[in-house]
């Protein structure tokens, strides 16, 4: 009887045990499943709202002067990273972000990189100025295809069939959405040439970015400092060139609070991108976060043909869904390549090939 009741009572601990893990189990997936949807939620509320906000301010016709808006959040983001220094240093527990301090050694050595990024950030809002936020997906479309040819041409890396073949499907949705955007009168070739520029800028920024990253340690934020400041130099020289100088002092809303705070607001969404790209990245995977971000411009296409009343054809959506589908598949097939070329081993070395590689731009 003794023994028969010592093997009930710990019966029931057991079972009661592994009801306990059980329901912690749930709850941990509940919560994990939870921040991670928030995070996505985040990371397409920042990029779709920063483009649309961009499209607004570059869609001024009183004040045309591209370089001189892309040159102002540059030196907002340069502020938000002191500012974040600040409270890193005030909150440690708090608030995370590297302590930096300016060198002229690490500066010169990220100057290569700070060419292209200006390249990048100039093009894409050139592209976005002229073709709105409809077209956008397709002006940038072929960022992957340069992607593959100039780590050809400068890395000498080959690419296998399987995503030659998606650069294909790109290649086709591109052309097609260019025939569509024609054929419906609203096509801007000023448009398509910035975004194809942009796309190979997207490009060699990533190729370059492998190249200065152990100049700064590593460190994302430390490249987003340094190659901000190079930018704020570099613009000054664009812009007294590009005579943007006399429009912004003709600009009628110059003392506008209005649109200084629409300015800052975009400088804000920009620096914002970066960390929530991070984030969602940390929550999920590369992988994932390159799926999120098609299923998100995808989203953004949507919400601008919806918002702007326009009617498109459907050879119009079948080129931006052959676009996003040959996106997502060119992802897909290089995931696999990187596991099998690991073989089960530092899968998160795989994981930083393709962060670097493939991600989107913050431009997007």
């Amino acid at each position: 009887m003794t023994q028969l009741k010592r093997s009930s009572i710990l019966r029931m601990a057991l079972s009661g045990s592994e009801t306990m893990n059980q329901d912690e189990h749930e709850e941990s997936f509940i919560l994990r499943a939870l921040r991670i949807a928030v995070v996505v939620a985040l990371y397409w509320f920042v990029s779709i709202t920063m483009v649309f906000l961009n499209n607004y301010l570059l869609d001024n016709r009183e004040l045309d002067a591209p370089l001189f808006i892309t040159f102002y959040q540059c030196v907002v983001t340069v502020a938000l990273c002191w500012l974040m220094q600040l409270f890193a240093k005030l909150c440690p527990g708090v608030v995370d972000f590297p302590s930096v301090r300016f060198d002229v050694k690490t500066s010169r050595e990220v100057l290569p990189l700070s060419i292209v990024f200006i390249g990048m950030i100039t093009f894409n809002n050139m592209c976005l100025k002229y073709v709105g936020v409809a077209f956008y997906t397709i002006g940038r479309s072929l960022s992957t295809v340069f992607n593959v040819l100039l780590s050809f041409i400068i890395l000498k890396q080959t690419t296998s069939f399987q995503a030659l073949i998606c650069c294909g499907i790109i290649l086709g949705g591109f052309w097609l959405g260019v025939d569509q955007e024609g054929l419906a009168g609203s096509l801007s070739w000023s448009g398509v040439f910035f975004g194809v520029l942009a796309s190979a800028f997207v490009s060699l920024n990533a190729i370059y970015t492998k190249k200065v990253m152990p100049a700064v340690d590593g460190s994302i934020w430390k490249l987003s400092f340094y190659n901000n400041i190079n930018a704020c130099v570099l613009f000054l020289p664009l812009i007294l060139v590009f005579g943007e100088v006399g429009k912004v002092a003709s600009f009628s809303g110059l003392t506008n609070l209005r649109f200084w705070g629409m300015m800052t607001l975009g400088g804000v969404f920009g620096f914002a991108i970066g960390y929530v790209t991070g984030l969602q990245i940390k929550f999920t995977s590369p992988l994932t976060h390159n799926v999120s971000g098609t299923a998100k411009a995808c989203a953004q296409t949507v919400i601008a043909v919806v918002y702007n009343s326009s009617s498109k054809s459907l050879l119009w959506w079948t080129s931006n869904m052959m676009v996003l589908g040959g996106s997502s598949a060119y992802t897909w097939v290089k995931s696999r390549e990187m596991q099998k070329s690991t073989q089960g081993g530092p899968q998160d070395s795989a994981k930083e090939k393709l962060l670097s590689g493939e991600k989107e731009d913050p431009g997007v």
